[in-house]
């Protein structure tokens, strides 16, 4: 079972940024697709960026141009780059693993990101 904690969140002002790290308890991290969730009240958790064990990457739509995916295998760490953020990417961030892809085994507690003036 791997763990994964998040961090990096807190409140912004709308056009500023802030990097989200997620990290894992296992070794093996390098085999996982990482994914970036996000959750407000009320709708379903959506991919928010998700990368493979062999660094493709895939975003959604609202936020290509503005958010960066990355991960740190040697440091069993995957990073959400946020930049130019707007009051709609206010919500619950969560990083999950996959493994085959597709196949969730472990999702973290989630952090808050607030975008507000």
């Amino acid at each position: 079972q791997v763990q994964l904690v998040e961090s990096g969140g807190g409140l912004v002002q709308p056009g500023g940024s802030l990097r989200l790290s997620c990290a894992a308890s296992r070794s093996i991290f390098s085999i996982y697709t990482m994914g970036w969730y996000r959750q407000t009240p009320g709708k379903q958790r959506e991919l928010v960026a998700a990368i493979t064990s062999g660094g493709t990457t895939n975003y959604a739509d609202s936020v290509k141009g503005r958010f960066t995916i990355s991960r740190d295998n040697a440091k069993n760490t995957v990073y959400l780059q946020m930049n130019s953020l707007k009051p709609e990417d206010t919500a619950v961030y969560y990083c999950n693993a996959e493994f085959p892809p597709g196949v969730v085994v472990s999702w973290g507690q989630g952090t808050q990101v607030t975008v507000s003036s």
